[in-house]
C-alpha cells in the first residue's frame, strides 16, 4: 500500500528510528519551533528543494559556508576536479598552503594556520594551545557564546562575577565545568575583576567575534578592544572565535571589520583566531591560527599535541580554495546591500503588524528578538527575556510560503550572492503574513 505521508514524515519517522532525535545536529529536529523537519535532497543558488518536490528560497546557507549561493559552478568544477585525483592521501597536498595563503592574505592577524576538519575541534585545540602556551588552567567564556561542543566550554551561564561554572550538558564533569569561569557578555567589568581574583590562573578569554548563536549581538563600542587589552596586561591570551562570523560578515570577517579595519580607530589584534563553514565552502573543514610564537607551540614544531587523519583533505581544501578565491569584495559589497533590505522589510512588516521587536546586526549577518524595542539584545540574559513564542508561528508562516528560515530564534540570517531579485521578492511577499502570525501569538 503506497503511504499517504508526506515523504518528509516518513523519512522523519525512518530517522528516529536510527539515530538520536532522528538528527545529527540537535537544531535541525524542528525542536523549538514545532514540525517536521524538512528532508532537503539538492539545492542550486538561492533555493533548496525537499523530498517533496517543494522549493524553498534559503536563508540559513548551510549556516554560512553557501555565501556565494549554493552549487556554485566555480567549486563544484574544483571539488570535481579534486574528487578525480583521490578523497583522501594522508599526506600533505598543495592546497593547504594555497589556503592557508589565502586565510593569511585576509587576516594579517593570522601569521601561522593549522587546519582541522570542524570548528569544535579548532576551538578545542586553540583552547588546549592557550594552556600549553601560559601553563595556566583556566579559560573565560561569556554566557550565550557557543564554541562548539567542547566540554569546558558547555558550561552553563554563572551568575554574578567569576562564577564557576556547573556542567551545561550531561556528561561534562564539574571538574571540567570548573576550569570556565562563564561571564555576561558586553561586561567589561566583570572581565576586569574576574582577572583581580583569578589572573595568575586565567590562560585565555574565548569570545565569538560577534555572537551569533543567541541571535546576533553586537559587540559593544569598545568591548573587544577591552578584551585585548586586559588580556595583554595580564599575560592570557584572546581567542576570538570567527567559525561562524569569518569570511562571512566580510573579506577579513568581523574582525576585519572591526580591530583589523584599516581606518580602526583603535586597532587590536587576537591572539588566536578559529574558522570554520565559509572557510571550507561546504566542506567539513575548519582551522585555528594567530601568532607565529603562540602556534609554533603546536606539535611537530612544539610541545602541544593535535593531530587529525582528514585534516587537510585534498577536496575541502578545493572547496575553500574556490570559494575564497571568488568571494571577493564585491561579493561582500552585495550581500551587505541586500542584508539591509531584508532585515528593512522584515522591521517594516512587523511594524505593520504591531509586533514589538529589535534587529541585531553583525555586519552582514541578523536577527529578529521580539519584544525587545526598549533596550535591544545586549547579552544572553537579554536573549533569553525575549517573546519567543512569537517565533515558531512567523518560522512555519515563511515555511508554508516557500522560505527556509533558521528553526531557532537564536540564530542568525544568512544571505548570499546568489540572492537575486526573483528570490528577495519571494522572501519580501511572504513577510506580513509571517508578521501577522507573529503578531496573534499566545505566550
Amino acid at each position: 500500500m503506497t503511504s499517504s505521508k508526506p515523504r518528509n514524515e516518513e523519512l522523519f519517522d525512518r530517522a528516529r528510528q536510527l539515530m538520536p532525535g532522528g538528527v545529527n545536529s540537535p537544531v535541525r529536529a524542528f525542536g523549538s519551533v514545532g514540525g517536521t523537519p524538512r528532508f532537503m535532497v539538492s539545492a542550486k543558488g538561492p533555493y533548496l528543494t525537499d523530498a517533496d518536490g517543494k522549493e524553498y528560497v534559503d536563508l540559513v546557507c548551510s549556516w554560512g559556508p553557501a555565501l556565494l549561493g549554493h552549487a556554485h559552478p566555480a567549486v563544484l568544477d574544483a571539488v570535481h576536479a579534486a574528487v578525480d585525483r583521490g578523497l583522501s592521501f594522508g599526506a600533505s597536498t598543495p592546497d593547504e598552503a594555497n589556503l592557508a595563503e589565502i586565510v593569511k592574505e585576509r587576516v594579517p592577524a593570522v601569521e601561522r594556520l593549522r587546519m582541522v576538519s570542524t570548528g569544535t575541534e579548532a576551538t578545542m585545540t586553540a583552547v588546549r594551545l592557550a594552556r600549553g602556551f601560559t601553563g595556566r588552567n583556566l579559560i573565560i567564556k561569556f554566557a550565550g557564546c557557543y564554541h562548539g561542543h567542547l566540554d569546558g566550554l558547555l558550561a552553563a551561564a554563572g551568575s554574578g562575577v567569576a562564577t564557576l561554572a556547573l556542567p551545561g550538558s550531561a556528561g561534562v564533569t564539574e571538574a571540567t565545568a570548573a576550569e570556565t569561569l562563564v561571564l555576561p557578555y558586553n561586561d567589561l567589568t566583570a572581565v576586569k575583576e574576574a582577572f583581580a581574583a583569578h589572573g595568575q590562573n586565567i590562560a585565555a578569554v574565548i569570545t565569538e567575534a560577534a555572537p551569533a548563536n543567541m541571535g546576533v549581538v553586537t559587540p559593544g563600542e569598545g568591548f573587544n578592544l577591552g578584551l585585548s587589552r586586559i588580556t595583554r596586561e595580564h599575560g592570557a591570551l584572546l581567542i576570538v572565535d570567527e567559525v561562524l562570523t569569518g569570511f562571512r560578515t566580510g573579506y577579513s570577517g568581523y574582525w576585519g571589520l572591526t580591530g583589523g579595519a584599516p581606518d580602526a580607530a583603535e586597532p587590536w589584534t587576537p591572539d588566536l583566531l578559529t574558522f570554520g563553514k565559509v572557510i571550507g565552502g561546504g566542506m567539513p573543514t575548519a582551522a585555528l591560527g594567530g601568532r607565529a610564537d603562540v602556534m609554533d607551540y603546536l606539535a611537530p614544531t612544539g610541545p602541544v599535541y593535535q593531530a587529525g587523519t582528514l585534516s587537510g583533505n585534498p577536496v575541502a581544501m578545493a572547496a575553500g580554495v574556490a570559494t575564497l578565491t571568488h568571494a571577493t569584495r564585491d561579493v561582500y559589497s552585495f550581500i551587505d546591500v541586500r542584508s539591509l533590505e531584508l532585515s528593512s522589510a522584515l522591521s517594516s512588516a512587523l511594524d505593520s503588524a504591531g509586533v514589538d521587536h529589535s534587529i541585531q546586526f553583525a555586519g552582514n549577518l541578523f536577527s529578529v528578538a521580539f519584544g525587545t524595542s526598549a533596550n535591544g539584545v545586549h547579552n544572553y540574559a537579554d536573549a533569553q527575556a525575549q517573546e519567543s513564542f512569537r517565533y515558531a508561528p512567523f518560522f512555519h508562516s515563511m515555511l508554508e510560503a516557500g522560505v527556509y528560515l533558521p528553526p531557532s530564534v537564536f540564530e542568525a540570517w544568512f544571505l548570499s550572492a546568489a540572492h537575486d531579485d526573483t528570490a528577495m521578492n519571494r522572501i519580501f511577499d511572504a513577510l506580513p503574513a509571517a508578521a501577522k502570525a507573529a503578531a496573534a501569538a499566545q505566550g
